[in-house]
């Protein structure tokens, strides 16, 4: 993988992050950080699994796209349930 095809990777990581969090509802939980990364393990999971059932075609698919922010939302569901939640209290 290129320097070029990383930084797409972490761009089209945090669009898909960003995606799968406004469909979950209520308030975000998790930093920044963690949701770009969600994103992007997302991303190459949606690829992924659209490949693997044969549904890739090269280039951009809508299946492609609809894999990726269903396991983003799944994803940021499973890091929102087991996140420490803030409390606004500091030790």
């Amino acid at each position: 993988m290129t320097i070029g095809g990383l930084v797409a990777a972490v761009i089209l990581g945090a669009v898909i992050g960003v995606l799968g969090r406004f469909v979950v509802p209520g308030r975000e939980n998790i930093p920044a950080w963690l949701l770009v990364a969600v994103g992007v393990v997302a991303a190459f999971g949606g690829t992924g699994l659209v490949h693997l059932c044969g549904l890739g075609e090269g280039g951009w698919n809508l299946w492609e796209a609809l894999f990726q922010v269903l396991l983003a939302v799944a994803a940021v569901l499973l890091v929102e349930a087991f996140w420490p939640k803030r409390t606004g209290r500091h030790l």
